[in-house]
């Protein structure tokens, strides 16, 4: 069975480059990749869809990555939905902030692509 993972970033070339990143796991079949370009539309397709991961940048319009996340993990008590803040925001108060906020992990831009791969079979126990 196949693991929804959703990215969410307003900028379209960090989508893009997420979305090339886990190309593998997609053509392995492993993952199905969802997308949303502000906070509110993660928070209406994160309660639609239950991804098993989530990629969420910080800086957003409509509403911030730390507020999906404090929605996501305390208002609607999806726990089991894993958060990983990517962000260009990498002060160690804003960190705090995000991991205060329910996020799992917390990542900084630039990101190694690499590293998003490993994070994301080990997150949803793939078999690569």
């Amino acid at each position: 069975m196949t693991k929804k993972v959703l990215i969410v970033d307003d900028e379209p070339h960090i989508r893009l480059l997420l979305e090339q990143t886990l190309e593998d796991l997609v053509d392995e079949g492993l993952i199905d990749l969802l997308m949303a370009t502000n906070g509110q539309e993660a928070l209406e397709m994160i309660q639609a869809e239950r991804p098993a991961l989530v990629f969420l940048d910080v800086m957003m319009p409509k509403m911030n990555g730390f507020d999906v996340c404090q929605k996501v993990k305390r208002d609607l008590g999806l726990v089991e939905v894993f958060i990983i803040l990517l962000t260009a925001k990498g002060q160690e108060f804003d960190k705090a902030q995000g991991l205060k906020a329910g996020a799992d992990i917390y990542m900084t831009k630039p990101f190694d692509p690499d590293q998003v791969v490993e994070r994301s079979i080990q997150v949803l126990g793939l078999t690569v």
